[in-house]
């Protein structure tokens, strides 16, 4: 599973087939991404604020895009071309370890939207399978805690015969580790 500014689940079986979840884009898919990540909270925010709510995240958000009212963060976010939403990640992690509840509940859910992509992903590919091992990858697993605990839990609620590997790898660690495998076992001429 990969989750940084997009996100995509890709999945190979033993015999080399291929499946994939989400990874859209950002305008209808990315789940759990750090584009999915920020327009999520100003999604919350506005609703808290419509309940009569004053949520700090909102203070924080409108301080990040350098914005004076809820009338110019409302003109940004659905400004043409739209604002890079992943800009406001590093806000909502902060403010989260804050202790900000709005900011825990949107990396909650992208915990869940992320382990609902690989469940597709699994599901297709390893129907009755034995062991399946999953890899993070990405800045959002990397650097939210957070998202990689509800990420576990919800796959290990629904698979015991799903391993998570608890290091979150590098991308490029990973393709490169796909560029080798087809050379190991041939011999050069």
């Amino acid at each position: 599973m990969v989750a940084g500014t997009g996100s995509i689940a890709y999945g190979r079986d033993e015999r080399g087939q291929t499946t994939r979840a989400g990874g859209w884009g950002f305008a209808i898919s990315d789940e759990g991404s750090g584009q999915w990540v920020g327009r999520t909270a100003v999604g919350t925010v506005l609703r808290a604020q419509e309940n009569g709510e004053k949520p700090a995240l909102l203070v924080a958000i409108q301080r990040a895009w350098r914005l004076a009212s809820l009338h110019e963060l409302v003109g940004m976010a659905n400004a043409m071309p739209p604002p890079d939403f992943s800009d406001l990640f590093p806000v909502v992690l902060l403010s989260a370890d804050s202790g900000d509840a709005l900011a825990r509940a949107v990396l909650t859910g992208a915990g869940r939207e992320l382990a609902d992509l690989t469940k597709c992903a699994i599901r297709r590919l390893f129907s009755g399978a034995g062991r399946v091992p999953v890899a993070m990858a990405g800045g959002v697993f990397r650097q939210s805690a957070l998202v990689r605990q509800v990420f576990y839990n919800s796959l290990a609620a629904e698979f015991s015969h799903v391993t998570v590997n608890p290091t979150v790898v590098e991308p490029v660690l990973g393709a490169l580790e796909l560029a080798r495998k087809p050379a190991a076992g041939k011999v050069a001429g």
